[in-house]
């Protein structure tokens, strides 16, 4: 699996690459915290804090395209706050009759749910800004730089690094699976071919409730064999690292003394 598929850094000799990781990384924390601090309906700060991303990204010669697209990702985990419209008191703008119950659509609480979703959208901006511009080790040496606790970086270290030998896994047994599948017919009315004996269980079926109850099966028994491969690599990986000296701190060339 190639690392760019995952790796949001993106390459590039802008002021904003060239900055300190340090730096960045105080910056966008800093910003996350003002725009989390930020009260509720302040638009036109909402304005300023997205042109300033913005304006960041520009700097940084990133796509205003790759920017929004991954920040949208994030828009779905906001609806877990969808509650906050029909919860928070106020002035109801819409009655909805719930059988017997009533539930009602508050001004205020439209203001705190599109507020908390500006906030989060501004903040996952911030956030890929800091990636796409900083390669993670850089951002691993600025985390210890600052104090966060080794353990924490130890963790987001390991991770990253082992995020892609686990897609790497589970792609080989993807791969395991489609060679050792047969094709599935166009239809499920297609007969099952003469002079060959009985048919697999799962032809003839199309995508009924056969197929997809073999699949399921299929699926799961993939999931716990990429868990114990995940378990054992983990348990080789600690044995060799420990035989190594490994501590928990992770030591480079660049420690950003300067």
């Amino acid at each position: 699996m190639h690392i760019h598929f995952v790796d949001p850094y993106q390459t590039g000799q802008s002021p904003v690459h060239r900055l300190n990781p340090r730096a960045k990384l105080v910056l966008a924390l800093g910003f996350i915290l003002v725009t989390a601090a930020m009260p509720l309906g302040a638009w036109p700060v909402y304005v300023l804090l997205f042109s300033l991303t913005i304006a960041t990204a520009v700097l940084a010669e990133l796509r205003l395209g790759f920017l929004l697209r991954r920040s949208a990702l994030a828009l779905p985990f906001v609806l877990a706050a969808v509650t906050v419209i029909f919860t928070t008191p106020g002035t109801a703008w819409l009655k909805l009759p719930l059988g017997s119950w009533a539930i009602s659509v508050t001004g205020a609480g439209v203001v705190r749910f599109l507020s908390i979703a500006i906030k989060s959208w501004l903040s996952v901006q911030a956030a890929i800004l800091l990636a796409a511009t900083t390669p993670f080790p850089d951002l691993l040496v600025a985390m210890r730089a600052v104090k966060i606790p080794r353990l924490l970086v130890a963790i987001f270290g390991l991770m990253w690094r082992y995020l892609f030998v686990l897609a790497d896994e589970a792609l080989r047994l993807l791969r395991a699976r489609e060679a050792r599948s047969a094709k599935l017919p166009t239809s499920p009315l297609t007969p099952p071919p003469q002079g060959r004996g009985m048919p697999l269980p799962w032809q003839g079926r199309g995508w009924g409730l056969g197929s997809l109850l073999w699949r399921g099966q299929v699926a799961g028994g993939m999931v716990g064999n990429l868990f114990l491969r995940s378990l054992e690599r983990g348990e080789r990986i600690y044995a060799a690292m420990a035989a190594r000296g490994y501590d928990g701190e992770v030591r480079t060339l660049d420690t950003l003394q300067t």
